[in-house]
């Protein structure tokens, strides 16, 4: 017979073009054994300012993933990509309710992760660090800016094929964020949930006393926090460990 208990299950919305996703998921894990996560995949391949983008992240595709994703019987499921940092929060929130309604579980996204990080460690202002390309960078402080988050300043890798964005090396990621940290934000945002900055963080808190959010780990963070399990480790992200 089955147990009567059992982990923490996750269920994650992923794009299918994404590779880092998983592997750091469970590499943020570690040797835990009191959460699984179960991944569905949408088709996501680039990331622009046009409308064959943006039809990606309809609703209706989410939605899909979802009621798979429940039959499973997860305890939360996310939206884990950054979509809504520039098509803005509102976009995520409906999403979420959609989720919801559908299926009856628990839902957040990465841009709704963020945003209850903000509120929570009362973080205002921040330097930006994404792959993606300058106007998709621009929409993205903007859309922040409703939101109350000012960008003290960004940096960004002028990428938009989004398979490529796991092929940004730690190495390239490190000198704009010291120079990120120089402005002295509240914290540094490494924004794609297909890059690596889990990775450096550590590194990076430590070298400048700047605290550090990565997608991953934030979106991963709010999970746990939802599905009320233990949070992570402080080497992700000190911030992270606690609240």
């Amino acid at each position: 017979m089955p147990s009567a208990t059992r982990p923490t299950r996750i269920g994650m919305i992923v794009p299918s073009s994404n590779t880092c996703l998983e592997p750091q998921s469970y590499r943020i894990l570690g040797d835990r054994d009191d959460v699984t996560i179960h991944f569905a995949r949408i088709p996501v391949t680039r990331i622009a300012l046009d409308k064959s983008s943006d039809k990606q992240f309809d609703a209706a595709v989410m939605r899909s993933a979802a009621e798979l994703l429940a039959t499973a019987d997860v305890d939360v499921i996310a939206w884990n990509g950054t979509s809504g940092s520039w098509l803005g929060a509102d976009h995520d929130r409906r999403i979420v309710e959609d989720i919801t309604d559908a299926t009856g579980i628990p839902a957040t996204t990465s841009t709704l992760a963020y945003m209850e990080a903000f509120r929570t460690f009362g973080t205002e202002r921040i330097g930006l660090f994404t792959p993606y390309t300058e106007d998709v960078n621009e929409r993205i402080v903007a859309s922040y800016g409703r939101d109350g988050i000012k960008t003290l300043d960004h940096r960004f890798m002028g990428l938009s094929d989004n398979e490529s964005f796991a092929r940004v090396a730690d190495e390239e990621m490190r000198p704009g964020s010291l120079e990120l940290a120089a402005a002295r934000p509240d914290a540094i945002i490494y924004l794609c949930t297909n890059l690596y900055g889990a990775n450096i963080t550590a590194e990076i808190e430590a070298e400048t006393g700047v605290p550090v959010l990565d997608s991953v780990a934030v979106t991963l963070w709010h999970c746990l926090r939802l599905a009320g399990a233990p949070l992570l480790a402080p080497r992700w992200g000190r911030l992270l460990a606690s609240a």
